[in-house]
């Protein structure tokens, strides 16, 4: 077996790439400290062909350093936006009929595989601070909420770790 070269895998350029269709998804950063969770999130939005990304509160914005060091360059494929409040676009979103999906541990929380995706309907997932996770009040206005399976000690993901792993399964259930 033989590694292929980045000339052989056969990726889009950014122009091909922003005239790809989409599947209906928008990532919601929700107060994310660290840089490189924010650059990773931006490569991995364009590994599975995400809409858009809306940046909020804290969550730092490119052009930046640290998150072109993860993003290697996804900064430019994928669409994105900052938005100084959370909650607002949270409101505006479900306005515009989209399904808002917090990613938090919660009562009633639907466990990720057990989760299906309406096929004519858009949905925004949002993704929590590195500590405190989703907002309560972010939480309480969410649709849903999703979680991912745990079974170690450990109480939560690395945020680049859940967005990896949520992107991945609802790709699959939009594509597949």
């Amino acid at each position: 077996m033989r590694k292929l070269k980045n000339s052989e895998l056969g990726r889009p350029s950014i122009d091909v790439f922003k005239e790809t269709t989409k599947i209906p998804l928008i990532v919601v950063l929700d107060n994310i400290r660290s840089l490189n969770n924010i650059g990773s999130v931006f490569r991995t939005s364009d590994a599975f062909l995400i809409e858009k990304i809306y940046l909020c509160g804290i969550t730092a914005k490119p052009p930046h350093k640290d998150i072109h060091k993860t993003a290697l360059g996804a900064t430019d494929s994928v669409e994105w936006e900052y938005v100084e409040d959370t909650l607002s676009l949270v409101e505006k979103l479900k306005v515009e009929k989209l399904k808002v999906i917090a990613i938090e541990q919660t009562e009633n929380s639907t466990m990720l595989q057990d989760f299906n995706i309406e096929f004519n309907q858009k949905y925004a997932v949002i993704f929590g601070n590195e500590v405190k996770g989703v907002q309560q009040k972010v939480v309480s206005e969410a649709d849903i909420c999703i979680e991912i399976p745990q079974f170690g000690t450990k109480h939560s993901l690395n945020i680049s770790v859940s967005v990896g792993v949520v992107l991945w399964d609802l790709f699959k259930k939009f594509r597949f």
